[in-house]
């Protein structure tokens, strides 16, 4: 392309975008009238639903394409600006939008790994891969793996791990779709899943990278829009100031502060309420103590006895003079749920002790470092916070859909510009999350803590009606009023509640949701195409038909795009974790997996095959054993490694990924004069003149 069309296409795209930004505000400004009209608050959110998935599915089949560059690369001329704008919002997915806030807000100073590890990935992108990566200029990162260190078998590896680390991220990303989805129409969980689905194939199924990179400016826009304005609103109703990073921290963080102490010293009225919450969480873990420990002595026989209670406490509720149906139907529902074998109530009784214990710790200093009771609690959570930043920080480096993006530029030039528009627009983002995180606390502390069950806020019973893990709240002491230990929020709702909580128009919650919408659904389309692309171009054109023609190599692509999104909307139905954990799961995977033989691949000429086979073989196994043998969800509850966390895994994956490269290079012939000069060419890019559409 010559440098005056390029100069006509990047003044048409900022035309473009700045119509369609002002057409989404004023369908903001229409919807926000229709509410006050008296439309009911359903149809607003399926108009913001529907009308978002729409002019998705418009700019996707605008951008239709049956060209290979095209459909893999974009054509490789998106500017930087857009280019930035895209890989924004490929990167801030449901966990950055939805989860982040949320996990700040349970976590406090804790929390702050994931801002540090996901923003600080950005510097080894600019430092280690992304010029590299663009001056090689093909498609994916199997086809670097492929060329670089020679034969089917470490690009087989490739392929493998890139599907593995993307399609445990894209489930997180469909999970946050269906939360979504349910709350603001209505729909069941499960539709919602699919539904969400539907909005994310039109976005990737006709046009590819080129769709995908269009669509993500355009969700870019409306999200970042979407988390700023609510985030202002609950600033300047509790402040005054309408810069919520400065407010949170001098105005509501010290009053947080205050909350915590009194919510914590029995000697206040609100102590010695919370304090007696506690106390029925800790005969609860008593009683399951006890339990667990009779199964142990007695086996089926005890928990046959213990059967029989809950048989007798039913019929003694329904032979009452005056039965009370909630208590009937409880005890109802605990014979219901009564385990069948002794296995199933180890299970379950486990689950309540854990469950219980959780709520008779004190409240936990938001802004605190590493709190914990005593020194050996405090160096656990100061190894999880370094090795999470660790993690995260590689995993961004590493991360296949996000690599990919740095393909789709004119040249090496624009790649590195583009990564600091890509920190650019991210930062804006991820500097206010903390800061809505102590803002929403603030908001429940004050007004939510101390109130009466009866006059409990309207969002709280809006948000128990979609998922019970999400909210609830029960009168645990039965004095009438709401005590924290008595009141469950889930991480991945804070967000989404947030202009409820602040008490704005619902057209500002449509709004959010159309935002979060936009997050999951950007990312899903990245990981989705990355995905197809390496079953589709990878194994399928490179390893098992190279003469396939173009027609049918797309055609092999949308069909692999369809099977992997309904299988991941399967999965997603599972619930397998929440948001958080598998994004942070996907980047331990994509740091064990990827970046030892990435980086060895650009930075050391005699890093060779079976260095990179052993590296990205070791490194991915160890990374999933481990998570394997400690995540609860597969039930094997094995001992922790020096106490690290399985969402950072990657803290083994990652070495063990080194010292696979560097023993099988140095136990094997250095590469060929070929592969060394390939190297070359890649680390000493001509930044002047590098422009690459040839899409070979």
């Amino acid at each position: 392309m010559s440098q005056v069309t390029q100069s006509q296409f990047y003044a048409n795209l900022k035309k473009y975008y700045t119509f369609y930004t002002g057409g989404f505000i004023t369908f903001v400004i229409i919807v926000g009238i229709l509410e006050q009209l008296g439309v009911p608050n359903k149809v607003l959110g399926y108009m913001f639903l529907f009308a978002t998935i729409l002019l998705y599915a418009g700019i996707g089949f605008m951008s239709k394409t049956a060209e290979v560059a095209e459909y893999y690369v974009a054509g490789r001329r998106v500017p930087a600006l857009f280019n930035g704008m895209a890989t924004g919002a490929d990167w801030m997915s449901a966990a950055s939008f939805i989860g982040m806030a949320g996990t700040l807000y349970h976590a406090g100073f804790d929390g702050l790994a994931f801002v540090m590890g996901w923003t600080g990935g950005y510097c080894l992108v600019a430092l280690f891969l992304a010029p590299y990566l663009r001056k090689f200029g093909q498609f994916t990162i199997p086809d670097f793996l492929g060329a670089r260190y020679g034969g089917n078998i470490p690009r087989f590896i490739g392929i493998i791990v890139a599907i593995t680390c993307s399609f445990t991220y894209v489930i997180a990303q469909i999970y946050g779709v269906g939360i979504i989805t349910s709350r603001f129409t209505g729909l069941e969980f499960g539709v919602g899943v699919f539904v969400g689905l539907a909005g994310i194939l039109v976005c990737s199924f006709l046009g590819g990278m080129k769709a995908v990179t269009w669509t993500q400016v355009a969700q870019y826009i409306i999200l970042i829009v979407a988390y700023m304005i609510p985030v202002v609103w609950l600033s300047v109703k509790h402040t005054g100031i309408p810069i919520p990073q400065i407010s949170a921290y001098t105005t509501a963080l010290p009053k947080v502060t205050a909350l915590e102490k009194e919510f914590n010293d029995k000697s206040t009225p609100k102590g010695a309420a919370e304090d007696s919450v506690r106390q029925i969480f800790r005969d609860k873990v008593a009683a399951a103590d006890a339990k667990l420990k009779g199964l142990e002595t007695g086996g089926a026989a005890f928990l046959a006895e213990e059967k029989a209670k809950v048989t007798a406490k039913v019929a003694e509720l329904k032979g009452a003079a005056a039965p009370d149906v909630k208590a009937v139907e409880a005890a109802e529902k605990a014979l219901k749920d009564f385990p069948a074998d002794p296995a199933a109530a180890k299970k379950a009784w486990t689950a309540e002790k854990t469950g219980a214990a959780a709520k008779t710790a004190a409240v936990k200093a938001h802004a605190d470092p590493f709190p914990g009771k005593d020194e050996a609690a405090q160096n656990k959570a100061r190894k999880n916070f370094l090795a999470l930043v660790l993690c995260l920080m590689v995993g961004t480096a590493a991360l296949p859909h996000i690599l990919m993006r740095y393909y789709t530029t004119p040249s090496v030039k624009e790649a590195r510009i583009s990564v600091g528009w890509s920190l650019f627009f991210i930062f804006l983002l991820y500097f206010t999350a903390p800061a809505l995180a102590i803002l929403v606390k603030y908001e429940v502390y004050s007004n939510v803590i101390g109130s009466q069950f009866s006059a409990l806020p309207g969002w709280v019973a809006n948000w128990a009606a979609v998922d019970k893990t999400l909210m609830a709240v029960t009168d645990f002491n039965k004095d009438g009023i709401v005590q924290l230990a008595e009141l469950t929020i889930g991480g991945d709702l804070i967000v989404l509640a947030t202009p409820e909580i602040a008490g704005l128009p619902y057209v500002i919650s449509g709004l959010v949701a159309a935002g979060g919408l936009a997050a999951a659904l950007s990312t899903a389309d990245g990981l989705l195409l990355t995905i197809a692309n390496a079953l589709s171009h990878d194994l399928y054109y490179k390893m098992i038909d190279p003469n396939a023609p173009t027609v049918r190599r797309i055609a092999v692509s949308k069909g692999l795009l369809l099977v992997v999104a309904l299988l991941a909307a399967y999965v997603t139905s599972l619930k397998p974790g929440n948001i958080l954990f598998l994004v942070g799961a996907a980047f331990s995977l994509a740091a064990s997996g990827f970046f030892p033989a990435l980086v060895a691949g650009v930075f050391w000429k005699r890093a060779n095959k079976l260095g990179a086979i052993l590296g990205m073989s070791a490194g991915l196994f160890v990374c999933g054993y481990y998570m394997y043998l400690t995540y609860p969800f597969f039930g094997v509850n094995a001992p922790l490694w020096w106490d690290i966390t399985p969402i950072s895994s990657g803290i083994f994956g990652i070495p063990a990924g080194f010292i696979g490269v560097i023993v099988g290079t140095l136990i094997s012939p250095a590469p060929s004069k070929e592969v060394q000069e390939l190297v070359d060419h890649v680390r000493y890019p001509n930044l002047a003149g590098d422009i690459d559409t040839s899409g070979r």
